[in-house]
């Protein structure tokens, strides 16, 4: 099994004119909790991807994914608990790491947040001038969370 280490944080400036793909997304959860299991649509394909409790405080967990069909996808998407997350996802390259850039639509619109994978905790990059506050394991901003508590829910305080 694979294990995710990532670092996540809010997006503050311009990153779109850097972009070298752009996709859109649909995603909803059968289960969530310290375990989710997520069925994924992107474009034409799809995923169904179950991840393990977050790790070294919201740092790393386990996940495991397989693709399958679209047609599947939509057939799991049913079972969804809450809301689905509806975004488009940048890639950015910046200094030698992917950035994934996710605009969220519909309930969380005007939530953008940005994702860095790491091959190890200690890994260090360069962060562009456009991230903001670093949210690495604060819940509420994991996808999970967002389905069931939108960001157009929360207070002044939260965001």
């Amino acid at each position: 099994m694979a294990q995710e280490i990532e670092r996540k944080f809010l997006v503050v400036g311009e990153y779109k004119h850097l972009a070298h793909t752009s996709s859109h997304l649909v995603q909803g959860y059968i289960a969530s909790g310290r375990r989710t299991v997520r069925v994924r649509i992107s474009d034409e394909r799809a995923w169904l991807t179950i991840k393990g409790p977050s790790m070294d405080g919201g740092l790393s967990r386990f996940e495991w994914e397989k693709e399958i069909e679209a047609r599947e996808a939509l057939e799991l998407l049913q079972l969804a608990e809450g809301a689905l997350i509806d975004k488009c996802r940048y890639l950015v390259e910046y200094k030698g790491h992917t950035f994934e850039v996710d605009e969220f639509y519909g309930d969380n619109e005007g939530l953008t947040i940005a994702e860095v994978e790491l091959l190890s905790a200690d890994e260090e990059f360069i962060r562009p001038e456009w991230l903001g506050a670093e949210v690495t394991g604060t819940k509420r901003y994991y996808n999970s969370h967002l389905r069931a508590h939108p960001y157009k829910e929360w207070s002044e305080d939260e965001k």
